[in-house]
């Protein structure tokens, strides 16, 4: 017996279904709900069969493309994982170096600081040498002129004191005092010269 000769013999023993006719002419089954059992049976195989046919002849094909789907999709983790180790390595190395600027710029500022600090006591050094050697020179510079000064002074007084003698013995002396007196101090000079060579 041929398989169809089988299906017609299951078909044929199975409960029929009555069928009525509508006014309109229409084919109706008698109960609404459940189709007639030749169809379930007939419907039934032919979505065996072709659920076979998928999955004999599209089966492997869609389980190859779902295992290279996962392989690709495993790729990307395994890649995604790996760009995420990368990427927290290089942060470690950011804030590693971050760190060692912030150490760099304290380090600079403290030799700055440093060097201001040499450049400041060593200019006050240099000005407080500068100031004493000032006023060591300023108070030379005052004893100087003091003693121009007195030195002027004694020349200007004595320039004048000449002067007013002289005026003073023109015009309190007469021609014949002035003679006795050059006489009387030549005498002087010539008796002290004579002393001395005895």
């Amino acid at each position: 017996m041929s398989l169809a000769a089988n299906l017609h013999a299951i078909a044929g023993s199975l409960v029929q279904v009555e069928f009525d006719v509508d006014d309109d002419g229409y084919v109706t089954a008698a109960d609404p709900i459940l189709p007639p059992i030749k169809e379930i049976f007939i419907g039934g195989t032919a979505s065996l069969i072709v659920f076979v046919a998928i999955w004999k002849f599209a089966g492997p094909s869609i389980a190859k493309a779902m295992r290279d789907r996962t392989a690709r999709i495993q790729g990307e983790l395994d890649g995604a994982g790996q760009a995420k180790v990368d990427a927290e390595t290089q942060a470690a190395e950011i804030r590693t170096a971050l760190g060692d600027i912030d150490g760099e710029r304290q380090r600079l500022f403290s030799e700055a600081d440093a060097q201001a600090e040499a450049i400041l006591t060593d200019g006050r050094a240099r000005l407080d040498a500068e100031i004493a050697e000032l006023h060591v020179r300023a108070e030379a510079d005052i004893v100087s002129a003091a003693s121009r000064g007195g030195d002027e002074l004694r020349s200007d007084i004595g320039r004048h004191t000449a002067a007013s003698i002289d005026q003073v013995v023109i015009e309190t002396l007469d021609d014949a005092a002035q003679q006795d007196l050059i006489e009387s101090f030549i005498q002087r000079v010539g008796a002290s010269n004579a002393g001395a060579t005895t």
